[in-house]
Parts: structure tokens; sequence; C-alpha cells
């Protein structure tokens, strides 16, 4: 059974945080709160954590659509192929923020990737999440959190996500009620951006 623990967004608690690199470090999966909705995670180093979330999603590893959720631009380089300045400034201009933005992916994607040839990069503007990536030193590699429910599409209750996922992961960050609406997702390997998905990221960047 899951842990569950609170960590609080003004001031989140080193000691809890740490708790939770801890479990990513060691394959576990985490559910955790971010700018937009909650979202299930793991360490991008981490194969077999790779292949549970693959299995949740009832999708092959090498089709599941997953994003990169990173602390900041600076380890993009790692993952993205060379971009120009005009990208750069826009992922500068909207980034911490609710955004995923689709880009070329490069050789030095993990094994599992090799065969993408784009990855989803998201740096959320959001204390926690930035904290847990800070202390895991790498990318966590996560997907949003679905609801069964046709009118509300994302769960906000950090408790009844426990109980529903409570089996499924290792552990639930209890950050306070969630969003419900996702991320503004923006293709950015064509010519010219193209809009995947309107979500709560303007459209003004």
């Amino acid at each position: 059974m899951a842990e569950f623990i609170k960590i609080y967004d003004e001031n989140p608690n080193p000691k809890e945080v740490k708790r939770v690199v801890e479990v990513l470090k060691n394959g576990g999966l985490v559910i955790y709160p971010s700018d937009t909705v909650y979202a299930l995670g793991c360490d991008i180093n981490n194969k077999r954590a790779l292949e549970r979330i693959a299995k949740i999603k009832g999708v092959r590893l090498e089709k599941a659509n997953l994003s990169f959720i990173c602390e900041d631009l600076s380890n993009l380089s790692d993952y993205v192929k060379q971009i120009d300045t005009s990208t750069f400034k826009l992922l500068k201009r909207a980034l911490p923020g609710p955004y995923t933005f689709i880009l070329p992916g490069n050789n030095n994607l993990p094994s599992v990737f090799k065969k993408k040839k784009e990855v989803g990069i998201r740096v959320p503007d959001h204390s926690i999440t930035q904290a847990i990536v800070h202390g895991l030193g790498n990318p966590i590699v996560s997907t949003s959190i679905k609801d069964e429910d046709e009118v509300i599409e994302y769960t906000t209750d950090p408790e009844l996500i426990y109980e529903k996922w409570h089996n499924l992961v290792d552990l639930v960050v209890d950050g306070g009620y969630g969003g419900n609406v996702a991320s503004t997702v923006i293709d950015l390997t064509g010519d010219e951006p193209a809009l995947i998905r309107e979500g709560k990221g303007s459209l003004e960047i």
C-alpha cells in the first residue's frame, strides 16, 4: 500500500521531499501535484518503473506519450536536438508554466525512448514539483492522472486519488487540492508552433 505524505506548497519540507526522492530513486511510482493537474511519475532512468507506468496506461512503453518534467531549461540539451533562437525564446517566455512543448528528441534519450522522434518537455511552476526534481537530479517521466468521470476529467482531491491509486503506486503526495485543467500542448517540431491541446496555458506567448 502506498505512503501518503502531506507537503505544503508554500514551503515544501525538505525531509518529506527527500522521502519522495528516495522512493523515485528506488524505482517507485509517485503521484504528485503540479501547476495543472495531479500527475503520476517515475525516475527517467528506471526502466522497470517506466514499464509499470506504461502497464497502468495500458500501452506499450515505446508507444506511451509521457512528458519529461524538468526543473528548468538547463538540461534541455540532454534530451532535445539543438533548437533555434526563436524556439528557445518562446520556451524562456512560457516556462516555468502550464505548458507541454513537443520538441525533437536527440540520441541521448534513455534506451526505451530511442525510437521516439520527439519528446514532451514540462517545467511546472510549482514549488513541490521543482523541489522533487531538484532533489532527484534528473527529470521525472510523467503522465496526468485521468478520471473515468466524463464530466470531471481530472480528480482534484488528493485523498480520493490515494483511495483509487494506493494499490498501484508507492507514494501519493498530498499537496492540497489540484487543478482540473491540463497543460496546453504545443508542437515545436515543425516550421511553425502548432497547438495540439488547449489547456491552462494562455496562447498569448
